[in-house]
């Protein structure tokens, strides 16, 4: 199919999350995720100190993604750790994911109020493309955490992270 000339280009956009767009967040995160997240998790997410690195993802103005991320003071060095990020399915393929992690990777870099060393995350042992993606990155496997998902299967996780120059 030949492509228009005329035709905008796809726009993506981040959003910074307040109570107004909160129910955004919780219904992508129930379809993208198998767990259901506590209440704790949607108000920490609110937080000052992390609006930088938690975003809506939009897509020609639609929300189409979340990411999601808390500090933490972990060794005597700040980590950012990656708690969620997902794209709907029909919307994968497109560099969101890829737009999303630079964004929160170059927040990170750009941190002024403390020196973020590191971002890590989890991602189940079955999940070969997430680490591929993860790797693609710069990430590098860590280790493996046992029996980290309590409520799905395969129930461990690869500990991935990338250090932040």
């Amino acid at each position: 199919m030949p492509s228009n000339p005329n035709k905008n280009p796809p726009r993506v956009s981040f959003a910074s999350l307040t109570p107004n767009n909160l129910g955004t967040v919780r219904k992508l995160n129930s379809v993208l995720f198998p767990i259901k997240y506590s209440e704790k998790f949607y108000q920490d997410i609110l937080s000052p100190e992390v609006e930088d690195f938690c975003k809506l993802v939009y897509y020609n103005d639609v929300p189409v993604g979340t990411i999601c991320c808390r500090l933490e003071n972990k060794d005597n060095q700040i980590k950012l750790y990656l708690m969620t990020m997902g794209i709907l399915a029909p919307y994968r393929s497109r560099q969101l994911g890829s737009k999303s992690l630079q964004l929160i990777l170059d927040a990170a870099a750009a941190h002024a109020k403390q020196k973020i060393d590191a971002i890590y995350l989890h991602v189940q042992v079955s999940n070969d493309d997430a680490k591929r993606f993860y790797e693609r990155h710069g990430f590098k496997e860590i280790g493996v955490h046992r029996d980290y998902y309590k409520k799905i299967a395969p129930h461990d996780a690869w500990i991935l992270e990338k250090v932040i120059p």
